[in-house]
């Protein structure tokens, strides 16, 4: 059974996609932090702005492969085709396996999954996004996009263009030094152009 937060029809907010209409399939759990409050000063990622503890989300719960392709499926326009699924967290790696992968394909899904590269991916994922956090050790070194929060003191853009990812995108920190961390960001892109600005368009927006 897989576990899962929730799933909801919305829009990419960010990086490559933003702005394809997507089922977001949110799985619980992480191997960086709990996800519970009194936990967040021992997280390895202390930005995360993600609830993903528990199973009570939106269309949350337990669910096996083909019920789970089945809820996707069933939150799409009824007329549309192209199925595209984001896969998310917490960190999806630890429940995504080829089972899932498999039956998400049959059901003709496009499979895009957004990690923080620490854990070993299944094959057959179409889309890969690794967001690299603080003090960890990227093992996905390659896929479509690599997708940094600028800035972290302990990690740096010029630390991972030599991975192998079509795309390259700073993502400015939302804290309370958004503004400044936009304007940094922004400088960083002009001044190494091998890095493309990514903006959290559905937080403006008001989009989920």
């Amino acid at each position: 059974m897989y576990k899962v937060k929730e799933i909801y029809y919305t829009i990419q907010g960010e990086g490559f996609h933003a702005g394809r209409p997507a089922v977001f399939c949110r799985f619980s759990g992480c191997n960086l932090w709990s996800g519970r409050e009194v936990d967040r000063e021992k997280a390895i990622c202390t930005f995360c702005d993600t609830n993903f503890w528990g199973t009570d989300g939106i269309n949350g719960g337990k669910y096996t492969a083909s019920e789970l392709a089945e809820k996707i499926k069933s939150l799409w326009p009824v007329d549309h085709e192209s199925l595209f699924v984001v896969c998310t967290g917490g960190e999806p790696a630890l429940q995504m396996d080829e089972t899932l992968i498999h039956v998400f394909h049959d059901y003709g899904f496009e499979i895009a999954i957004e990690t923080n590269g620490t854990v070993e991916l299944a094959d057959g994922i179409d889309w890969i996004c690794v967001s690299p956090k603080a003090d960890t050790e990227i093992i996905v070194k390659t896929g479509g996009e690599l997708k940094l929060v600028y800035p972290q003191i302990e990690n740096q853009p010029s630390d991972f263009l030599h991975l192998d990812f079509k795309h390259f995108y700073l993502q400015p920190l939302d804290d309370k030094n958004q503004s400044e961390n936009i304007r940094k960001t922004i400088e960083y892109c002009l001044a190494n152009p091998q890095w493309k600005l990514s903006v959290q368009t559905h937080k403006f927006l008001g989009i989920d």
